[in-house]
């Protein structure tokens, strides 16, 4: 069964930095589709960044292109969100999510795309 489990949340003022990270384990595929998402309070959960663990591809909302960028660890089966001058509107819960097989491609920030999610991570941005 395939698991996620994210670390890395916190609260931080506008302009600092944090880093997320997701373990994954269960896979039996080497190459699969992870993603991160947000939800702020009152607010639809939305796609921030895609990764193709076989190397196809990143994928970044337009919101946080040239803020966060979104690597991975084949060796420790983890994939990162760096994220940098973080702002105040960037304050959500971050959950990391995977399809355990193919790439992420269109489809990547497309909740339905995904079959298993994280527990979430909280991330809170002062002005």
């Amino acid at each position: 069964q395939v698991q996620l489990v994210e670390s890395g949340g916190g609260s931080v003022q506008a302009g600092g930095s944090l880093r997320l990270s997701c373990a994954a384990s269960g896979y039996t595929s080497s190459y699969y589709c992870m993603g991160w998402f947000r939800q702020a309070p009152g607010k639809e959960r939305e796609g921030v960044a895609g990764i193709d663990t076989g190397g196809a591809g990143t994928y970044y909302a337009d919101s946080v292109k040239g803020r966060f960028t979104i690597s991975q660890d084949n060796a420790k089966n983890t994939v990162s969100l760096q994220m940098t001058s973080l702002k105040p509107e960037d304050t959500a819960m971050y959950y990391c999510a995977a399809r355990p097989s193919g790439t992420c491609g269109a489809n990547w920030n497309r909740l339905w795309y995904y079959g298993v999610w994280g527990q979430g991570t909280q991330v809170t941005v002062s002005s």
